[in-house]
């Protein structure tokens, strides 16, 4: 074996699977090598780990890559966000009402990933990644079993929800990690951790086993370093999944690797007004700004163009959203499985009870929230407009494609906020979703690509001098066109370095 135990952690997805085709390093060493690093759980990045399920995986995987029946990303790690079930692992989705919770299945999503003898890629699991409670939040502040630090700098928050995974990813603890994306939780944690990460078309990666928020709006997706990872794990997860999931869309599967290096000469990147006014910072402005100048160099047009109802997006949402949540999280009531009280009187106590100890405060917040908006007086003047708003912010979206190819713009108003900044005004984090919402209400694909570093939250004149932190490029797609914004991620990729640094003093 060529590969030393101490480089295997800095490889590319794409770098270890050709390492472990060739031969060149074995799938148990992969994985004994990434299970060294997750010892003391850095950055509080994992919620569940045990050695000996991974260990027995990649032992599979060495006996397939042996036998010549290797998947095609055989043997590389890989850890799944705490919301998607499991059979080998616990999965909580953050709350302390799903306290070790063990699923009879997986999820369709870690089926697709998990052992090629399945029909899977065959990626060994290192574990579940923490996230915030059922994938409310957008700091990672909100999960039962403590808050995750981004590596960039451990005082501020990873992002949210999927910053478990984000971090992860982002401190060489695996290559590769998936995440859901309900409102931006894909897209805002991989900004601010310096990743890169795609959310695909609404009902192109299956939602089995996903443990559902919104179900109108929650999708899978992966999170990588680098676009060509993202395509990857993108193909293996995408395909048709109707018989168990009813949003699954017909779509048969595609190599998102075969678009990747093609020219984006001429490609028109619209650039919505909306996306660059009031409340961006001065220094995510500069480095998106960075980005696009990158583009044009590159032979691709910018383009003005406007998504006008951008700023409706937020009420939208935080009326849809917990809506569809106050229905899903229904069902964990203390009688089939996860937490119940202890002490109860009756039934209803029961309920009662057991709903109040094992929900955290943002999910009790969106309950109560989407019960009020559904209530009898209140559906046709709150639910029903929202609905109605929605139809019009994706009507937006499809008038700026008769213009446009590609949207771009910055992923969240700033870089990174400190922890518990945000503690006593959970608004304040809502409406840092302001340029993730739009794309998640009409169930378009989009991603954030490492652009570049903020200093630390300038905004205007006023400094705060302080670690640079990653700042991400959000690109926006039409549907079913993640093979589009995949390549011209790549390209810009290959044109700059920002998704190869990594935090400061990382080994």
């Amino acid at each position: 074996m060529s590969r030393t135990m101490t480089t295997l952690h800095n490889m590319t997805v794409a770098e270890l699977a050709q390492a472990l085709r060739a031969k060149q390093v074995s799938a148990v060493e992969v994985a004994t090598s990434f299970l060294a690093r997750l010892g003391g759980n850095p950055h509080n990045a994992f919620l569940d780990i045990d050695s000996e399920v991974t260990l027995a995986q990649a032992q599979a995987s060495d006996a397939r890559l042996a036998a010549g029946t290797a998947g095609r990303l055989e043997g590389v790690p890989v850890a799944h966000k705490d919301v998607f079930v499991t059979r080998d692992f616990v999965t909580t989705a953050g709350s302390k009402i799903l306290t070790g919770y063990r699923s009879p299945f997986d999820a369709t999503l870690v089926q697709k990933l998990g052992a090629s003898a399945s029909g899977g890629a065959g990626m060994v699991s290192l574990g579940k990644l923490n996230c915030d409670e059922f994938a409310m939040g957008s700091a990672n502040e909100n999960s039962a079993f403590g808050k995750v630090t981004n590596p960039w700098d451990t005082a501020r928050v990873p992002g949210g929800s999927s910053g478990g995974s984000a971090a992860a990813v982002a401190a060489r603890l695996v290559p590769a990690a998936t995440g859901t994306d309900t409102g931006g939780s894909i897209r805002q944690p991989a900004s601010f951790c310096g990743i890169t990460g795609i959310k695909p078309t609404y009902g192109r990666a299956s939602r089995y086993g996903m443990i559902a928020y919104a179900s109108s709006l929650d999708q899978g997706g992966p999170m990588a370093r680098s676009a060509e990872d993202c395509a990857l794990l993108l193909s293996a997860m995408c395909g048709p999944d109707l018989d168990r999931d009813s949003t699954s869309l017909d779509v048969p599967a595609e190599d998102f690797t075969a678009s990747l290096n093609g020219s984006i000469e001429g490609l028109r990147i619209g650039i919505p007004k909306e996306f660059f006014g009031e409340g961006l910072h001065a220094d995510v402005r500069a480095a998106v700004d960075s980005a696009l100048r990158e583009f044009e160099k590159l032979g691709a047009k910018l383009v003005p163009i406007s998504l006008p109802r951008t700023e409706l997006s937020i009420p939208v949402y935080y009326i849809i959203a917990p809506a569809e949540a106050s229905s899903n999280l229904s069902r964990f009531d203390g009688v089939k499985f996860g937490h119940r009280a202890k002490d109860y009187t009756d039934l209803v106590d029961m309920y009662k009870k057991t709903r109040a100890e094992g929900f955290g405060n943002e999910v009790k917040r969106r309950i109560m929230t989407g019960a009020y908006v559904l209530s009898h007086g209140y559906y046709d003047a709150y639910y029903l407009q929202a609905q109605k708003i929605r139809r019009m912010i994706a009507d937006d979206f499809q008038n700026a494609f008769k213009e446009c190819d590609v949207i771009a713009g910055p992923v969240a108003p700033s870089v990174a906020w400190k922890l518990g900044e945000n503690a006593g005004d959970p608004v304040a984090d809502y409406l840092a979703d302001i340029f993730t919402l739009p794309a998640s209400l009409a169930g378009l694909p989009g991603m954030s690509v490492p652009a570049g570093f903020g200093a630390n939250g300038m905004q205007g004149s006023e400094t705060e001098i302080g670690k640079p932190l990653p700042v991400g490029l959000q690109l926006i797609g039409n549907y079913f066109k993640e093979a589009q914004l995949l390549n011209a991620a790549h390209r810009l990729q290959q044109a700059t370095d920002f998704h190869l640094r990594q935090p400061e003093g990382l080994q």
